[in-house]
C-alpha cells in the first residue's frame, strides 16, 4: 500500500491540517506493515515558481533545442505526475489561504498536469482524503459564506480532472484561541475540532479498509 501525503501549511508543527492528516494516515496504516508513505511538503520545500512556465513552453520546442531550465522543469513535472500515478491512496492537507488554494498548491497541480498527457486521470479510481482547514467560519449564514474558493477548486482538479474517489474532512475556526476577535466562538471552535478529528479517524479507517479489500 503506497500512500501519497501532500501538506501545504505554512504553520509548521502547529498546523491544524497536518494534525488531522496525521490522524488519517495513522488510522489508514494501522495493522498494515506493507504500507509506505511518500511525503511532499509544498510549503516547507516549495516547488520552483518558474517551473510550470518552463515545462509548458518546452512542449513547443524540439527536444534538442530546449534550455536546461526547460529540461529540468519537464523532469520535475513528470516526477510529480509519477507520484500521483503510483499512489494506492492519497491524503492531501490543503488549507484555505486568502479564500483559495495557496501558491504552493497551485504550482504543484499545474506542474503535475503539465507532466502528463493531456486528459490523463492521474488518480483514476484512487481513494483520496482531502483535509481542509479554515481559520474563520464560512458556513451558511456567516458573513463569509461563499468565500471559500479552495474546496470547490480542489474538487474540480483532484476529483473531476484526476478522477479520484474523494472524501473531504473539514475543520473551521482554527484561529479560535489565537485571534482575540474569535474568543466568543470558543465553544464552536472546540466542537469543530472534535468533529473534524472524528471525521479524520473515520476517513483513515475507510482508506485502510479500501486498500485491504
Amino acid at each position: 500500500m503506497n500512500i501519497l501525503r501532500i501538506d501545504a501549511s505554512i504553520q509548521g508543527t502547529s498546523s491544524a491540517g497536518s494534525a488531522l492528516a496525521d490522524l488519517v494516515v495513522t488510522e489508514a496504516t494501522q495493522g498494515r506493515p506493507d504500507a509506505t508513505v511518500v511525503r511532499r511538503h509544498l510549503a516547507a520545500e516549495p516547488l520552483p515558481s518558474t517551473a510550470w512556465a518552463d515545462a509548458v513552453s518546452a512542449g513547443y520546442v524540439a527536444a534538442e533545442q530546449r534550455t536546461p531550465a526547460q529540461v529540468e522543469a519537464l523532469a520535475l513535472a513528470g516526477s510529480l505526475a509519477d507520484e500521483l500515478r503510483a499512489a494506492d491512496a492519497a491524503v492531501l492537507a490543503l488549507p484555505l489561504y486568502n479564500y483559495g488554494v495557496s501558491q504552493h498548491v497551485k504550482i504543484w497541480m499545474d506542474l503535475a498536469i503539465a507532466g502528463a498527457p493531456m486528459g490523463e486521470r492521474l488518480l483514476d479510481g484512487t481513494p483520496v482524503v482531502l483535509v481542509v482547514t479554515r481559520g474563520g467560519g464560512y458556513g451558511p449564514g456567516t458573513p463569509r459564506e461563499g468565500w471559500d474558493h479552495n474546496v470547490d477548486y480542489v474538487r474540480r482538479i483532484v476529483g473531476d480532472v484526476w478522477g479520484a474517489e474523494l472524501t473531504v474532512v473539514e475543520r473551521e475556526l482554527t484561529l479560535v484561541g489565537v485571534n482575540p476577535a474569535l474568543d466568543e466562538l470558543a465553544e464552536l471552535g472546540a466542537l469543530a475540532r472534535k468533529t473534524a478529528e472524528e471525521a479524520a479517524i473515520e476517513a483513515g479507517a475507510a482508506l485502510g479498509e479500501h486498500r485491504a479489500a
